[in-house]
């Protein structure tokens, strides 16, 4: 009986949903709370119709002309629905709504601070967005990438050069590259009295050429909606380490497909516009790309930016990370690549990629720098770890969510 009691109300809460309804709920007589007065409050906002008080409404357009309220309800829906249900509540509100207009007038970009945000949002109307609307929210975009840059470039190139003049030293030399004053005296401790000799340990090289290229680093996104304000930072960051001649930098952003946006990386801009928000995941298929690019395993960086929720085939995907770590390739994987905190991830794929040597963690834009400066000189990442658990913890997004590393490598 209670499983009847059960089902019958949640046929109420479905048609509740569906049909809409005043405050008292007339017609169904169940009361909506928590999330799915939320859920209502997103759909009511475009399939409502404007009556007041306590007037019984049919479901028709009333989301109104507020930017305001326009950016937080296209925020709102994205995390209450599927991303195919997304897409459709979005091209219903550009025709009902006339979100193009909106988003051509300047009131609206007067009315919403242009951030990370934002720009996710824009993005994800990309595919239904009309050419004039796409110039205007360029617009929007590019001003948030220039304060990110401001924000970002100098700190970052500051740190990899740094590592990159330092890894220069501590790569085999070859012999006719030994620096062997410096090499003499850092093996010192190791002179055999017997032989009267050094055996080195370590041979120190002079450092490459400043124009040489000294690591490749492949960035691989994942695109899905939950993912927005990575695929943001992840699209500025990537050209910001392509503008840098000691690193040969590549992009991927994925979901079901595969695009390479490396050939944009000199517009981080043209590269934002380049994604696709929303769709399915198949992370498998990414990295069998992604391995494609990899020339020179051992001085390779593979980072992987995803919540790790795998649409393809799990048992490759593993295969293939162990097939690269056990080639030399130095693989990371940042279940977030923002300042919100971690997402939601699958906590079993990130079990799964630790046990492999590879660490899965939340990281902040302020960490990654620190973070690729520790990879290219393969330092011991959970030290980089525990700082970006500190910085989720007490970021900017204040939610308490911990961004801590799932395991050490």
């Amino acid at each position: 009986m209670s499983e009847e009691l059960a089902a019958d109300e949640e046929r109420l809460r479905r048609w509740r949903l569906a049909l809409g309804g005043a405050p008292g709920a007339e017609g169904t007589g169940y009361s909506l709370g928590g999330t799915d007065a939320a859920v209502d409050a997103a759909l009511g906002a475009l399939y409502d119709g404007g009556g007041d008080g306590g007037e019984a409404r049919q479901r028709g357009a009333g989301l109104g002309a507020s930017a305001p309220r326009v950016a937080r309800w296209l925020g709102d829906i994205r995390q209450y629905f599927p991303s195919t249900v997304v897409q459709v509540m979005q091209a219903d509100a550009i025709e009902r709504l006339n979100l193009t207009r909106l988003l051509l007038e300047p009131e609206m970009l007067d009315a919403v601070e242009p951030d990370v945000h934002l720009v996710g949002t824009l993005l994800s109307l990309n595919r239904v967005m009309p050419d004039k609307s796409k110039r205007a929210a360029r617009k929007v975009v590019a001003k948030v990438v220039a304060e990110l840059e401001r924000r970002i470039a100098q700190p970052t190139r500051t740190a990899l050069s740094g590592a990159l003049n330092r890894a220069a030293r501590i790569n085999r030399p070859r012999h006719h590259d030994i620096d062997w004053d410096r090499t003499i005296r850092a093996n010192l401790k190791h002179y055999q009295a017997a032989q009267r000799t050094i055996v080195p340990e370590r041979l120190i090289g002079y450092g490459r050429r400043a124009q040489a290229v000294q690591r490749d680093v492949v960035l691989c996104v994942d695109q899905s909606g939950s993912m927005a304000a990575s695929v943001v930072y992840s699209g500025v960051f990537a050209a910001v380490l392509a503008s840098m001649r000691s690193l040969k930098t590549s992009l991927v952003v994925f979901d079901t497909a595969v695009v390479d946006l490396t050939d944009r990386l000199s517009d981080p801009v043209d590269v934002l516009f380049g994604t696709q928000l929303g769709g399915g995941t198949d992370i498998n298929r990414a990295i069998a790309y992604g391995q494609q690019l990899i020339t020179r395993p051992r001085d390779t960086i593979f980072v992987l930016i995803s919540d790790l929720y795998e649409g393809g085939v799990r048992e490759e995907m593993l295969r293939r990370v162990a097939a690269m770590t056990a080639a030399g390739v130095q693989v990371i994987a940042l279940l977030a690549l923002s300042d919100e905190g971690a997402p939601d991830y699958d906590r079993e794929n990130a079990a799964a990629l630790a046990a492999l040597g590879v660490p899965a963690f939340a990281c902040t834009p302020d960490v990654f720098p620190e973070l690729m400066a520790a990879a290219i000189e393969r330092r011991d990442l959970r030290a980089i770890m525990e700082r970006a658990a500190a910085a989720q913890s007490t970021g900017p997004a204040g939610s308490g969510r911990s961004g801590g590393p799932t395991n050490a490598p």
